[in-house]
């Protein structure tokens, strides 16, 4: 079997000391300051058993143990994403992902493609994930364009949570310019010089979230395949934590699918979990909807693990990041930034909040810009002189224009920040919008890092941005967007180890996990990651390029490539039969399964 060594000299499997599996030949980047060079680990019960030199990790192996070989490749610690959407991805499987496509030509021969095996009664739909900034003619796709490749079935093209395009099919369905589309706040439709709409819709979040329910739904075997293949899709990049940042179906709906895959022993993926009860679109209290969810419909407990074996599996971790609509303040780079009304947020604070604190219930909350961070800093603070938070974890979301002042506050409150990575695809229109002088420090990159606040790095997918977390690494490192143009400073830029912390070690904290997480070092969870080039050698450009060709979970091998292709467990196919998953891949750069 390519890639795999079989024992030939068979120890007694009594042998107490003896590894389920050992890797070698590798070069380990341990991620830990005790132990900085190894080339060989060793797994036992699904965590790290013993790192070091070829020789002195083979001398645990016995007759059982798997011995792989990873003939001089750089092996990390598992990538961790903080924050990220899968359980909201329900219909990955029904979308084409133009994540990673390096030409609107190419982008558009899929629509095509796709427009011909699409069943009658199904759209054609783009969901999020890309930037006409990542194609090589640097510009969305026209009308006129869009209706030539798709006229036949309904078709909508989304571009994060910034507008849409929809051609006429589409907009016929929808009630485009009639009471059947709902009227919510910042949503515009496009007119031409004689009136008439052009199909394209420019809107906040809520109005895109609103028309991801009018399209035809997935059924449940549906959604179970696209959890599978989206956890599949992260694998390649060598994920093997995901903290899922809730979405349109609030807990405990979303669950169903992931007990399906738990109770099978296939969640190949760490999965804890934060709520948003987002209601059926009347007036609500979120965070009351919240604790109702998790105290009288499926009561469940901050670190409670629904998953039967996978430890940190499916943890519920708190409410967030939206925890009412009204303060929510967006990140469409392409308007000016959205101010909340400072007493709005000390209100919010005063009345939802401080419910959550006193229930000891971890908190998240989405703020952009720093003109919304100073007044939920000043509530907060007031509120903690007589709720105190004393040490209950809670953390600002994205925090893209944040201040050294603010970063402070937060860390003197015991939160941490949860930044994105969206400038990455979407720093161009940043430019457009805010100027170049501002985009370069957004967000404080360096500041952040050397204040020490627990910090991580994320990706907010699959509708904001991309999946793929190298995409945002290569961003850190060398300062450039999608299309090639500097969006930070150089001395705004990180280095490859403190880039690759932030998706590694960095995370942890919001796992609450620091202790058996984000190193290679014995004790701690054997979840790690070979990669197909050495991420701290390569050109700063082969960055965003940078795949997994061996992903271990658990101990447990969960993606191969290349030489380690026959070490993949079989996946199921893909439902629907039309996926364009099934034709296209989940990102472009890596189709081949």
């Amino acid at each position: 079997m390519a890639g795999i060594m079989p024992n030939t000299q068979a120890q007694s499997t009594q042998n107490p000391s003896g590894a389920d599996l050992i890797v070698i030949n590798a070069k380990i980047f341990t991620n830990n300051r005790g132990q900085t060079e190894a080339s060989a680990l060793a797994v036992k019960g699904g965590r790290i058993y013993s790192v070091g030199p070829d020789a002195d990790i083979l001398s645990l192996k016995n007759s059982e143990t798997k011995i792989i070989d990873a003939r001089g490749r750089r092996l990390i610690p598992g990538i961790i994403d903080a924050h990220t959407h899968v359980l909201n991805e329900s219909g990955y499987t029904h979308n084409i992902r133009w994540d990673g496509v390096p030409t609107l030509r190419r982008a558009l021969s899929m629509l095509r493609e796709q427009a011909e095996r699409t069943p009658e009664g199904h759209w054609v739909k783009v969901i999020g994930g890309w930037s006409p900034y990542q194609f090589e003619e640097n510009r969305f796709p026209t009308m006129d364009e869009l209706h030539e490749a798709v006229h036949n079935r309904p078709l909508i093209v989304q571009y994060a949570y910034n507008h849409a395009f929809l051609n006429k099919q589409a907009m016929e369905l929808l009630g485009v310019g009639t009471d059947r589309f709902p009227e919510l706040p910042g949503t515009e439709f496009e007119k031409d010089g004689q009136g008439h709409y052009t199909g394209v819709i420019y809107g906040y979040t809520f109005t895109f979230v609103a028309l991801e329910a009018m399209v035809p739904q997935l059924s449940f075997d549906e959604e179970v395949s696209s959890l599978i293949h989206t956890v599949h899709a992260l694998n390649r990049f060598g994920v093997t934590s995901i903290v899922d940042a809730g979405g349109r179906k609030g807990y405990p709906k979303p669950q169903a699918t992931v007990d399906v895959l738990a109770r099978d022993n296939r969640l190949n993926i760490r999965m804890p979990f934060v709520d948003i009860q987002l209601g059926d679109g009347s007036p609500i209290n979120m965070v009351d909807a919240h604790i109702e969810a998790i105290t009288k419909t499926a009561p469940i407990g901050p670190g409670q693990n629904l998953h039967p074996t996978l430890e940190h599996g499916h943890e519920y971790r708190g409410a967030g990041e939206v925890l009412q609509a009204e303060v929510h303040d967006h990140e469409n780079f392409d308007r000016p930034a959205v101010i909340i009304d400072p007493d709005q947020m000390r209100r919010h604070v005063e009345e939802n909040v401080t419910k959550l604190v006193r229930r000891r219930i971890p908190f998240r909350m989405h703020i952009s810009y720093n003109e919304n961070i100073t007044p939920f800093l000043d509530a907060l603070e007031k509120m903690n002189e007589t709720t105190p938070l004393d040490g209950l974890r809670w953390s600002i979301e994205h925090a893209e224009t944040i201040t050294p002042e603010n970063i402070d506050r937060v860390k003197r409150l015991g939160g941490g920040i949860a930044l994105d990575a969206k400038m990455a695809l979407h720093g161009d229109g940043f430019i457009k919008t805010h100027g170049r002088e501002k985009a370069l420090i957004t967000p404080r990159l360096r500041q952040l890092v050397d204040s020490e606040i627990p910090l991580a790095m994320t990706t907010d997918a699959f509708r904001a941005a991309t999946f793929n977390p190298w995409v945002g690494v290569s961003w850190m490192v060398s300062g450039k967007s999608a299309s090639g143009s500097e969006v930070l400073s150089k001395a705004n830029r990180l280095s490859r180890v403190e880039a690759l912390k932030l998706f590694t070690s960095g995370p942890t904290w919001f796992m609450n996990t620091e202790s058996e997480m984000g190193m290679i070092a014995p004790g701690h969870l054997a979840d790690f990651a070979l990669l197909d080039r050495d991420y701290f050698t390569v050109p700063e450009n082969q960055i965003k390029h940078v795949c997994s060709v061996l992903t271990v979970l658990d101990g447990r091998v969960v993606f191969g490539a290349q030489d380690y292709s026959t070490l993949t467990p079989r996946l199921p196919d893909i439902l629907p039969a039309w996926s364009p998953v099934k034709y296209f891949g989940g990102y472009y750069s890596s189709r081949s399964s």
